[in-house]
């Protein structure tokens, strides 16, 4: 049944770009993670990822959105409730305590916003893969999601204090990556690292099925930025382009230093490339035009490949095993993009964005900006450094946060009685004998 408020335009391109973030998790880096890591960890890195989209779609649905986007409860969250009733299901899309609205249902709104939370989780798992109890994940997931996401998220985009104050966050440069890199960082210290010779030798096991998760993301990425404006418009495709153009540019400029550096062109190298250009561009998308998008771009290839391949490699980031460094392409990317909003916005970009007095970025004269995107970032890392670090502390007195040392050395066969790729004929895991 139609209504006047309904833009079936708008409702048809958020479900799909709702759907195409939604892929980036589950097939992407889902097959990402089982491509990249040992053969042993194949399976328990895909499902780590597989197990925290559901547990996260149920707890979204119960309480998490409306923490994140419903009725100020302090200026930080919101009021904890479900949205579950075909009433409310149907209904407009209304943030309560920013007063905006969008010309789709509730249950548009609801999916578009959970995919953005589940990718979340799904990204820090890269910085706890090789060593972290399965059940121990299976309790953070809903914990982190409601202390420490949903806060962010009101804060930034529901109405909170960090909006109402002009931090710009397009779509999830601090919300999504820089907590999840700085939580994957807390969380891998507090864990402890991998087993030695884990450590000393990681190899790939699939290169190919981790590019395919690769390509997922990047294209996924076209929902996930194009999808933020909340309407089939001309800044949605201002978005795409610009979130393109960024990563094509990091991927070169990785590239590049690898060869300067390395003397060669690695593929997992462009793949970090990939990666921070997407993470650069995402909370600037919508406000920085086609040449700030490029210097974005330029600048993800280089100070995040300098924090990976330079600053890690130093006493205090060997002691912290983050697996997959999502520390170095998420939270480093995601404030170098948060900053670089406040040096290269446009007041078009920032009228579109919604402020109320947009002045433009640091090209405009507006210094502010800058201040202001440095506080957002600032609040963000240290909710997520306390917030993880209790919730970890408080999981393991319930559970082990590691697996028993049979588990790290097995892998996926002890943990899941799985293994990733079978040898032999027929199926079986070991030669067959007998007759």
């Amino acid at each position: 049944m139609s209504v006047a408020w309904l833009n079936t335009g708008d409702n048809a391109w958020q479900l799909t770009a709702a759907t195409i973030v939604g892929m980036q998790s589950v097939p992407g880096l889902v097959v990402l993670y089982a491509g990249i890591v040992k053969k042993k960890w194949a399976v328990n890195s895909a499902f780590m990822a597989f197990y925290a989209f559901a547990a996260v779609m149920i707890a979204w649905l119960l309480w998490g959105y409306n923490m994140a986007f419903g009725h100020q409860w302090f200026s930080f969250v919101g009021i904890p409730g479900p949205i579950a009733s075909m009433n409310d299901e149907l209904m407009q899309t209304v943030f309560p305590t920013s007063g905006s609205t969008a010309a789709m249902p509730m249950a548009t709104m609801v999916y578009f916003q959970f995919v953005f939370a589940a990718i979340t989780l799904v990204i820090m798992a890269g910085a706890f893969l090789g060593r972290m109890s399965f059940k121990a994940w299976m309790i953070f997931v809903p914990l982190w999601l409601t202390f420490s996401y949903t806060v962010g998220a009101f804060s930034l985009w529901g109405g909170g204090f960090l909006s109402t104050m002009g931090v710009i966050d397009y779509s999830g440069g601090y919300v999504i990556h820089l907590s999840a890199g700085i939580a994957g960082f807390v969380g891998a210290a507090v864990i402890g690292p991998r087993l030695a010779r884990d450590r000393e030798n990681f190899q790939p096991n699939n290169v190919l099925l981790m590019l395919v998760g690769a390509g997922i993301l990047w294209l996924g990425w076209n929902g996930f930025n194009g999808g933020d404006p909340y309407a089939a418009s001309r800044d949605a495709g201002a978005a795409v382009l610009n979130t393109n153009v960024a990563t094509a540019m990091s991927v070169l400029t990785w590239t590049v230093m690898d060869i300067f550096y390395f003397k060669k062109p690695a593929v997992i190298g462009a793949v970090q490339g990939m990666i921070t250009g997407l993470v650069a561009i995402t909370p600037a998308a919508g406000v920085v035009d086609g040449y700030g998008a490029i210097a974005i771009g330029i600048a993800s290839g280089i100070i995040p490949w300098i924090s990976m391949n330079i600053v890690g490699k130093t006493a205090l980031f060997r002691k912290v095993d983050d697996t997959l460094g999502v520390f170095h392409t998420h939270a480093v990317a995601g404030v170098l993009g948060g900053i670089m909003v406040g040096l290269l916005a446009t007041k078009e970009g920032c009228k579109a964005y919604g402020l109320s007095n947009p002045g433009g970025a640091l090209t405009d004269g507006n210094w502010h900006q800058v201040w202001l995107q440095i506080i957002g970032a600032a609040f963000i890392i240290a909710l997520n450094i306390v917030v993880t670090y209790i919730l970890l502390k408080l999981i393991s007195l319930v559970v082990p946060l590691r697996m028993s040392e049979e588990e790290l050395m097995i892998g996926d066969d002890a943990i899941h009685g799985e293994e990733a790729y079978a040898f032999y004929g027929d199926g079986e895991r070991r030669p067959v004998t007998g007759d």
